[in-house]
């Protein structure tokens, strides 16, 4: 079964232009995967489409065989959760806990049932620590990772990330990555992860690229990323591991392979030590 059918799908935000032009494809129920393009391609408007924020102008949109309509959006967003890209517009409560509290509340979990939630899901993102803490107090990264917390606790069977690190430093973006693959991998939830990180990008299972509101590339990551010229016309690149692999094996030093972000340290050093 898929976890998402879109056909079709046209939207305009003005009624006279069409950010989304007709546009079809399918993502696997427990799958990864990314969805890429440049700014204005169409990505975020599809994550708002998904989850009923906007509405389509033609086409149509099925979460687990159901159609999504008027009728049928509320209960289509209980099986959807969304990290938006900015963590300070995601925090409702005043603490961490209250936070994550909200959208128990908003799934009628009996009161006495919560604390063992909310101290679950904080300890799966490292964030136990920092349950009565006021998210001014925390980092973007830590802020990310509470605002994931709070979709574990109600448990959804798909979880969108809508450029959820592109405001984060290395180290955040990292952290978050990993907690991504992890959810993954740990909980067979359905990803969806809109984003400018290739580094993530080449973690996925599935890759959709996006260009001004159609679909260009559908794949997996290395079948996308082997379109390498493609990709530059759109303005979008390859991974860095990725691009001294295949520097390496033009200097005939990689014979076959890809090179990991470790294994370009590993290869660093041993060009070193042979000069």
């Amino acid at each position: 079964m898929d976890a998402v059918n879109v056909k079709d799908l046209t939207f305009s935000y003005d009624g006279e232009k069409e950010t989304i032009q007709n546009i079809s494809f399918s993502i696997p129920k427990g799958s990864y995967t990314t969805i890429i393009g440049q700014n204005g391609s169409g990505k975020s408007t599809i994550a708002k489409l998904l989850i009923g924020l906007l509405e389509a102008k033609s086409g149509t949109i099925s979460i687990f065989d159901q159609p999504l309509t008027e009728s049928t959006v509320y209960d289509i967003r209980s099986h959807i959760g969304i990290v938006f890209q900015n963590p300070d517009n995601q925090f409702i409560g005043s603490t961490v806990a209250d936070d994550i509290a909200f959208g128990l509340e908003n799934h009628c979990v009996p009161q006495e049932q919560m604390q063992e939630i909310i101290e679950a899901s904080a300890a799966k993102v490292g964030m136990s620590d920092y349950l009565d803490t006021e998210p001014t107090k925390l980092s973007g990264g830590q802020k990310q990772r509470v605002a994931i917390a709070g979709i574990l606790a109600i448990e959804p069977e798909i979880i969108i990330f809508d450029e959820s690190t592109s405001m984060l430093d290395p180290q955040g973006k990292k952290s978050i990555n990993e907690q991504i693959k992890r959810l993954h991998e740990e909980k067979n939830v359905t990803i969806i992860s809109i984003t400018h990180d290739m580094e993530e990008v080449a973690q996925s299972e599935n890759v959709i690229v996006l260009k001004d509101g159609h679909v260009e590339m559908t794949g997996k990551p290395m079948e996308v990323f082997s379109q390498e010229q493609r990709l530059k016309e759109m303005k979008l690149d390859i991974p860095f591991a990725l691009k001294f692999s295949n520097a390496l094996k033009q200097e005939g030093i990689l014979k076959e392979g890809i090179c990991t972000l470790e294994g370009v340290v590993d290869k660093l050093c041993q060009l070193k030590q042979t000069n």
